[in-house]
Order: C-alpha cells, then sequence, then structure tokens
C-alpha cells in the first residue's frame, strides 16, 4: 500500500532537553512539498557534531530529531522532483547545493548559502518543519535530521547515489569520511613526500589520515591522548603516534623537533582552540598549512599573533572536505565501490537505532570511532 502523499507515523530520536538522553518516540512525517524528497532511512552514523549540539557546543532549536550521517531510499518525492525518485538509493546532504548561488557558482567553495550550520533556523529551505511528536513541531538538524525512520529533505540537500552501494557503510561518506579525506586531498592539497601531522583519531581524523595517505604522504604523525586508537591510526596509514601526555613540552615543539623544524600539514580534527593553535605552531613557520577540521565550542575566540602567518603559514578551515556535495558523493561512493579506499576500519560499533543512547556513551567514553545505528 503506498504511502505516497500520506503522513506516516514511524519512531524517531527526540532531543528535548540538552544535557539528556534521546527520547524514542512516536512522531508524524508529514509529505515533501514541492522541491522535497521523504526518504526512508537505511543506516546512520554517530557523529560528534550530534554530541556537540546535546551537550550545548553547537546551538539550535528545540526539540530537534538530529542526525546528518546516513543513508536510504527514497520514499516518495514532491512536485518538482527531477534528481531522484521513488526506490533511488541516497544519502542526505547536511551541506545542501543549491547550485544557483555565488558560492555554488565558485569552483573551490562548498559552503552553499542554503546551508543551516551558523545561524540554524532547524526548518526545511521553506522555513517550516515536516515533523510532529506529541502535538508540536519538531526541528530538523542541518536540514537532514537522520535519527529517524523517515525523514523529509530539500532536494538540493539529497544524492542519488550507486545501486548496489552497501548503505550500511557508504553513510559515511555523508560526513565523517568525506570531511577528513577531503580536508587532506582537497583542502590542504598534500603533497607526495610531505610529512603530516594529524590531532584527534576519531572517524574524521582516521579518514584525514586515509587522504594524507593516498595523496602520497610520506610520514603520517598521529597525536591523541587516547593510545587504544593508535593501532587503528596505524592501520589506516599513521606511520608514527604521539601522545601530548609522555612529554613535559607542548606538543607543537615535539612535533617541530620529530620533522626537522616543522610539519608541511597539519590537521585539527577535535574542536579544541588549544588544540588549533597547537597544530599551527607545529606547522613550518615559510610553508606550512594547517587546517581546521574540528568543529569549536559556540561563542569561543582564538587570540593569536599575526606574525605566525606573516611569515608563510597558512591557516585554513572548510565544511565536508570542500566537496561540493550533490556532485561529490555520488563520485565519492563510486570510488568505493572500486575499492580506491576502504570504509570499514572506521566502523567499531553497530547498534539497532533504539540503542542510540548506547552508541553516543561510547563515542564520550572513547570506546567507539563510529557506531552505525540501523534502522
Amino acid at each position: 500500500m503506498s504511502t505516497a502523499g500520506k503522513v506516516i507515523k514511524c519512531k524517531a530520536a527526540v532531543l528535548w532537553e540538552l544535557k539528556k538522553p534521546f527520547s524514542i518516540e512516536e512522531v508524524e512525517v508529514a509529505p515533501p512539498k514541492a522541491h522535497e524528497v521523504r526518504i526512508k532511512m537505511v543506516a546512520t552514523g554517530i557523529c560528534r557534531s550530534d554530541d556537540h549540539v546535546v551537550n550545548g557546543f553547537l546551538v539550535t532549536r528545540l526539540p530537534v530529531i538530529l542526525g546528518h550521517e546516513a543513508a536510504g531510499i527514497v520514499e516518495s518525492v514532491g512536485e518538482g522532483v527531477t534528481t531522484v525518485r521513488p526506490g533511488d538509493k541516497v544519502i542526505p546532504l547536511f551541506v545542501p547545493q543549491c547550485g544557483k548561488c555565488n558560492i555554488c557558482k565558485h569552483p573551490e567553495a562548498n559552503l552553499c548559502l542554503k546551508h543551516d550550520l551558523n545561524e540554524p533556523q532547524g526548518t526545511l529551505n521553506d522555513g517550516t518543519c515536516r515533523f510532529t511528536c506529541r502535538g508540536k513541531p519538531i526541528r530538523h538538524f542541518l536540514g537532514t535530521s537522520t535519527f529517524s525512520q523517515y525523514t523529509v529533505v530539500d532536494e538540493m540537500s539529497v544524492a542519488k547515489i550507486h545501486a548496489d552501494s552497501p548503505l550500511e557503510k557508504v553513510c559515511l561518506i555523508g560526513c565523517g569520511f568525506s570531511t577528513g579525506y577531503g580536508s587532506a586531498v582537497k583542502v590542504a592539497k598534500v603533497t607526495q613526500g610531505s610529512t603530516c601531522a594529524v590531532f584527534g583519531l576519531g572517524g574524521v581524523g582516521l579518514s584525514v589520515i586515509m587522504g594524507c595517505k593516498a595523496a602520497g604522504a610520506a610520514r603520517i604523525i598521529a597525536v591523541d591522548i587516547n593510545k587504544d586508537k593508535f593501532a587503528r591510526a596505524k592501520q589506516v596509514g599513521a606511520t608514527e603516534c604521539i601522545n601530548p601526555q609522555d612529554y613535559e613540552k607542548p606538543i607543537e615543539e615535539v612535533l617541530r623537533e620529530v620533522s626537522g623544524g616543522g610539519v608541511d600539514f597539519s590537521f585539527e580534527v577535535i574542536g579544541r582552540l588549544d588544540t588549533m593553535m597547537s597544530a599551527l605552531l607545529c606547522c613550518q613557520e615559510a610553508y606550512g598549512v594547517s587546517i581546521i577540521v574540528g568543529v569549536p565550542p559556540n561563542a569561543q575566540n582564538i587570540s593569536m599573533n599575526p606574525m605566525l602567518l606573516l611569515t608563510g603559514r597558512t591557516w585554513k578551515g572548510a565544511v565536508f572536505g570542500g566537496f561540493k556535495s550533490k556532485e561529490s558523493v555520488p563520485k565519492l561512493v563510486t570510488d568505493f565501490m572500486a575499492k580506491k579506499f576502504p570504509l570499514d576500519q572506521l566502523i567499531t560499533h553497530v547498534l539497532p537505532f533504539e540503542k542510540i543512547n548506547e552508541g553516543f556513551d561510547l563515542l564520550r567514553s572513547g570506546k567507539s570511532v563510529r557506531t552505525i545505528l540501523t534502522f
């Protein structure tokens, strides 16, 4: 029996209050309006950015359905949708690609002006919500809201992918893998034979290492205070691992010493202001490039000496690895299908969707890299 055009009742994880567990609720998901797509979720990853909302680091409106790293199957489409149709395998895009704004038209930029990142409204593009629970509207997160059995997204926020792709793996291309891998190959443009330092060995940090390796870096130094993550870092391409707690001097001094004056490329994949400075300072002062990948706490600023840049360092950041989402995600999935990079090494746990709070506990305790929730 077709559900197209009808309200769907399903389960979703609703965040009603900050710093509280998710509540599994029955929600009503409205049918898609014009230029919108309703998706049946198959798998979604738990990303640190979701936890940043729970603990108040990232501000968004409540109550909300979080989740932004996922894959599913199109259930129905609204009027005027041309790029996907019911039955297609898709990945929702937390960075949309409208194709019309100045940023979408710029060859090197990807943060479409239609995004909901800086000042989140918690709605779709028309300013309204598609979720209802207990008679109240529930906000969207980054236009995706994948912690729900069904979600509605704008057409510019969904990419059709290879029909044979394993959704429980390629869901990572919706955020973690692409963010890390692209930061190395597209944003930093890591060079053959270079030395790189990667701060933070979660799913995104490991993906940065994979990108550095793919680009031909000769040395990839992994930095983390959790030694349990070192073996996996080496599996994906790190040549050496350093725990800052093993040294009495600042980690940037250690890295400058072991690299003979500073690394060529560094990546901060934690979201802490102190490690952002350490990553910048460990770079070679005349030509080093440092990339901010981790999401910083809300409303915090760095005070720094401009001389650190005047000598020649480059300091930059990017969202989603600099990839234009709608056009790049299908290509990345095809590359995965062609075995150009692995994703299995990033997945440490697979849980049923209803165990979402257990998955977040694993993240916070440092016991998981990526937990995949299956529906």
